[in-house]
């Protein structure tokens, strides 16, 4: 089974930016959304996030518009991209309003 079959929802390329914050937190960060489907998403930031942590992610397609999608996400898989920056898989728990 190849890597994309891994997911049981399709997903589709969401290459946008974002920002997230851990939940109780108030400072948000930036990072890049790579891929989306009805039940997570995943995306790559510059600061290694340990698995079970709870974010709020707001992703936008573009900068002078509101977020397309505002979702509470837990952190399901972090794996080394590069020096310095990781994938961060999600699985969504909850879309903001």
């Amino acid at each position: 089974m190849g890597y994309e079959e891994k997911w049981s929802d399709i997903r589709v390329n969401a290459e946008s930016d974002m920002t997230y914050r851990l939940v109780n937190a108030q400072r948000q960060e930036l990072a890049y959304c790579c891929s989306l489907s009805c039940t997570g998403l995943s995306f790559i930031a510059l600061q290694y996030i340990d698995e079970g942590k709870a974010l709020e992610v707001n992703i936008t397609v573009d900068k002078a518009m509101k977020p397309m999608l505002t979702a509470f996400v837990e952190v399901i898989r972090v794996t080394a991209y590069s020096t310095n920056q990781y994938e961060i898989t999600t699985s969504i728990k909850t879309i903001k309003g």
